[in-house]
């Protein structure tokens, strides 16, 4: 039997560290081995303590969690750390960077207990927090204003592409609009071993951490627009 699953709280208000660390620690499968105050301190205690999963807020003094969650998602030692990055606002525009930098997916700070708790279990598991639409919507968005402040890039084809077969695209596109493995098996007529593998390919050829990724890279690489 494994043991818990391990998170590490960032944020630099200790009264949300604290209402975290009581709701987590509060569950027998769940373990706060950490706390940091700012994105300098995230990047060194995730290094000394091995997270699973890192609730890290976006806006904090000196380091924020863009740089945090860029930094730990780059380091060798934390290739199975999760970042979930944490905001007030839906359409916060360092979010769609954190999602850029590696993270997993981002929550609202004001999120119901149950669901958070649900959220470290999932990204822990492998999954992406990208289902809800408002998580689609930011992607779009900040996509779409990062074409339009580069035409000359946006206009010419991603190099990304060029590495996947037709059938790959088809499936990245249906990853980017949130599709799961079992849909995307039933949207093709594939079995679900098929699809699974066609995705696990995607993680491959695009170097992806995980599900988020693939969403970002449907959207950049406009197979999703």
């Amino acid at each position: 039997m494994s043991g818990p699953i391990r998170v590490l709280l960032v944020d630099d208000q200790t009264l949300v560290r604290a209402g975290f660390r009581a709701l987590l620690d509060s569950e027998p499968d769940l373990e706060v081995v950490g706390e940091a105050v700012d994105g300098e301190e995230a990047v060194a205690r995730a290094g000394a303590t091995l997270p699973d999963v890192v609730l890290m807020d976006i806006r904090m003094p000196h380091v924020d969690g863009l740089e945090a969650t860029r930094r730990i998602t780059a380091d060798p030692r934390l290739a199975g750390t999760r970042v979930i990055v944490l905001t007030t606002f839906e359409l916060d525009e360092y979010v769609f960077g954190a999602l850029r930098a590696g993270a997993s997916g981002f929550l609202l700070k004001d999120i119901e207990p149950d669901a958070l708790i649900e959220a470290v279990r999932l990204v822990h598991a492998g999954q992406a927090l990208l289902a809800p639409r408002v998580t689609r919507a930011l992607i779009e968005a900040y996509v779409s204003s990062t074409s339009a402040r580069e035409p000359v890039l946006a206009a010419a084809p991603d190099q990304r592409l060029t590495a996947l077969t037709p059938r790959e695209r088809e499936i990245l596109a249906l990853v980017g609009r949130g599709m799961s493995n079992h849909e995307i098996a039933e949207h093709l007529v594939l079995s679900p071993l098929t699809a699974k593998t066609h995705v696990s390919r995607l993680f491959l050829k695009l170097g992806a951490r995980d599900r988020a990724q693939l969403v970002v890279a449907a959207y950049e690489t406009g197979l999703v627009g």
